[in-house]
């Protein structure tokens, strides 16, 4: 799969000829043999797939069945049609309610696994806010803010998340092991046929959450930055602007102006490097590559969050003070201001991990671009 990601980027920069329906005339879209390749603002699969679909954009809608895995990244993600193999997905907003044949390997800031989204293998998903309706025929390992389980899981169920739910219609084969600061919330329907095991909190998770009211009439938890971590990442970003002025300024010029293939090409390394660092490690010859790989990638991720931020406050700037958008001092002030900004941002329950990532991928792909 990993080998396909590289080659749909490179046909994405060559111009592809329209292989899947698109609403975006921007898109790139192309068929090698079975599968499917298409990228754009707004993408719709209407024509069924008989191979692979890999697909990118702000919007992607599979309408049209695929006989093979599908690879999605964006925005809005909505699979409403049956998918025969296994899907991976990424994206802010991410609905399932269509047969899968394999296994869901999945995140966002909201992940909604709907009643007509039979899983024919296992499911692993992290989000902001996840809600399981549809069955599952092997085992569940999830990751969220929010977790609500209102379907039938013939396997395991392996949860660490805030709070976690078990509706009415929850029929779990298996154990619950669950890690969280709060007690499960258990309908009285809903039936578990294993055991239930709360595991001990992490860290500061097992402190009681202070009360915030949601959406679902339950009590959130509240989230807050580590200031000291928030003044190192300022200080970086003053370093990199005052120690790379051009350097900075190509990057934050390729975030205003080529955002989408930022997003892109960040979403693409951020699954592709440590896949192939996994495979060095296979090998004894590649331990020592991986690892240095590895190390590299840890500060990629670093990297890019403090890219966006240095991209965001050179925007800001350009926009309210033009005459000073050239000045080091000004530009310094700017990324701070922005590193600080996304902090507030990253604090915010739920949304603050989505807001993260998207700052670590389009910074990420921007360098990548520049390098390119």
């Amino acid at each position: 799969m990993t080998h396909r990601i590289g080659l749909v980027v490179v046909l994405a920069l060559l111009g592809g000829t329209p292989g899947a329906q698109t609403q975006d005339t921007a898109a790139a879209a192309r068929r090698i043999g079975a599968d499917t390749f298409v990228f754009g603002g707004s993408v719709r699969i209407d024509q069924p797939v008989t191979g692979d679909l890999i697909a990118a954009g702000g919007n992607v809608d599979v309408d049209a069945p695929v006989a093979g895995d599908a690879t999605l990244a964006g925005g809005n993600l909505r699979v409403t049609a049956k998918v025969e193999g296994s899907v991976h997905a990424g994206g802010g907003r991410l609905i399932l309610d269509a047969p899968i044949g394999r296994n869901v390997r999945v995140g966002g800031g909201q992940v909604e696994v709907g009643p007509l989204a039979a899983i024919g293998g296992h499911v692993t998903v992290g989000g902001g806010q996840v809600t399981l309706r549809g069955p599952v025929k092997g085992n569940v390992t999830v990751g969220g803010g929010r977790v609500l389980i209102d379907g039938v899981v013939e396997g395991d169920v392996d949860s660490y998340a805030g709070r976690v739910s078990l509706g009415p219609n929850a029929r779990l084969g298996g154990k619950l092991r669950y890690r969280s600061g709060d007690e499960l919330v258990r309908d009285p329907a809903a039936t578990v046929a294993g055991t239930v095991e709360r595991l001990a909190p992490q860290g500061r998770s097992a402190a009681p959450p202070a009360p915030h009211s949601n959406a679902w009439g339950e009590h959130a938890p509240r989230a807050g930055p580590s200031w000291l971590w928030t003044a190192g990442l300022m200080a970086i970003a003053a370093l990199l602007v005052a120690a790379l002025p051009v350097t900075s300024m190509r990057v934050a010029e390729g975030l205003r102006t080529r955002l989408g293939w930022s997003l892109l090409w960040g979403f693409i390394a951020l699954v592709c490097i440590p896949v192939a660092a996994l495979i060095l490690l296979i090998s004894i010859i590649g331990i020592p590559v991986a690892l240095l790989a590895l190390l590299l990638y840890l500060a990629l991720l670093l990297v890019g969050y403090v890219g966006s931020a240095i991209g965001l406050g050179q925007w800001a700037l350009t926009r309210l003070r033009a005459d000073a958008a050239q000045r080091t001092g000004w530009r310094i002030a700017a990324a701070m201001a922005a590193v600080f900004l996304l902090a507030l941002l990253g604090s915010v329950p739920f949304m603050g991990g989505l807001v993260a990532l998207l700052a670590v991928v389009a910074g990420i792909g921007a360098i990548a671009l520049l390098l390119a």
